[in-house]
């Protein structure tokens, strides 16, 4: 109990000394991805964002696959920071965040020169207003026109952000959709199925993406606490941080 506590409590950034216990070794021997999850927002707040860290954490500790530590410090942007570990996620952040000139090119030279970038849910709704920022998550949020039950479409059956969610699946949430159709640029793993919410068109809600060389994986899921604890979408943001820190 101890030692799954304090393994909590580091994966909240609370600390519990040096001599803490480690975290379990992934099932491969492989040394577990460094994670820092961004959850800053200056437009809407979910509230969602404190079981979104709860979960990460709880993932973490249990698989031992990647660890993580949250923040909402801008200044954790930075090439000092960000040389430290394997993923940045944006999960669930909003608004025109204050990234200075440094930060923002630190940022981009994280994924190019190899990081791994995962944004979650309002991520597309973030920095609208910085093209390099929309191309790294590949579409910008435009609206969310369908908050009810509907059926995922799998596109992508052996990508690791969707090799246990079968060929589709019915799931509650807040779908967007995006003012450009990311498509053409890049692989498309989930969609939603129009006719589900009676509608007809093109709405891929999850792909991946590589640049430079790194790689990007964005989800539109994640605005419910249901959501975040649903062992499926777990294992789609588990798949995802080890799609994009180059462990299939």
């Amino acid at each position: 109990m101890l030692r799954a506590a304090c393994l909590f409590l580091v994966a909240m950034a609370a600390g519990c000394g040096s001599d803490m216990p480690a975290s379990p070794t992934p099932a491969d021997g492989s040394r577990p991805l460094r994670v820092l999850m961004l959850t800053a927002t200056t437009g809407f707040r979910h509230d969602s964002i404190a079981t979104a860290r709860q979960v990460l954490a709880s993932l973490a500790a249990q698989t031992g696959e990647f660890v993580v530590t949250p923040t909402e410090s801008l200044a954790d942007i930075s090439t000092v920071r960000l040389a430290s570990i394997d993923v940045l996620m944006f999960a669930l952040t909003s608004g025109e965040l204050p990234l200075s000139n440094a930060g923002r090119q630190a940022l981009l030279d994280f994924v190019d020169r190899g990081g791994g970038f995962v944004g979650v849910h309002s991520a597309s709704d973030t920095l609208h207003e910085w093209p390099s920022y929309v191309a790294l998550v590949g579409a910008s949020f435009k609206e969310h026109p369908w908050t009810q039950e509907a059926t995922v479409t799998v596109e992508a059956p052996t990508h690791p952000a969707a090799a246990r969610l079968g060929s589709s699946f019915r799931l509650t949430e807040e779908f967007y959709t995006f003012q450009e159709n990311p498509r053409p640029r890049v692989q498309v793993v989930l969609s939603l199925d129009p006719s589900s919410v009676g509608a007809q068109g093109d709405f891929p809600l999850a792909w991946a993406q590589t640049i430079g060389r790194g790689r990007s994986f964005y989800t539109a899921l994640g605005h419910f606490d249901s959501t975040w604890t649903d062992p499926r979408f777990q294992s789609h943001i588990r798949g995802a941080i080890a799609w994009a820190g180059g462990r299939e």
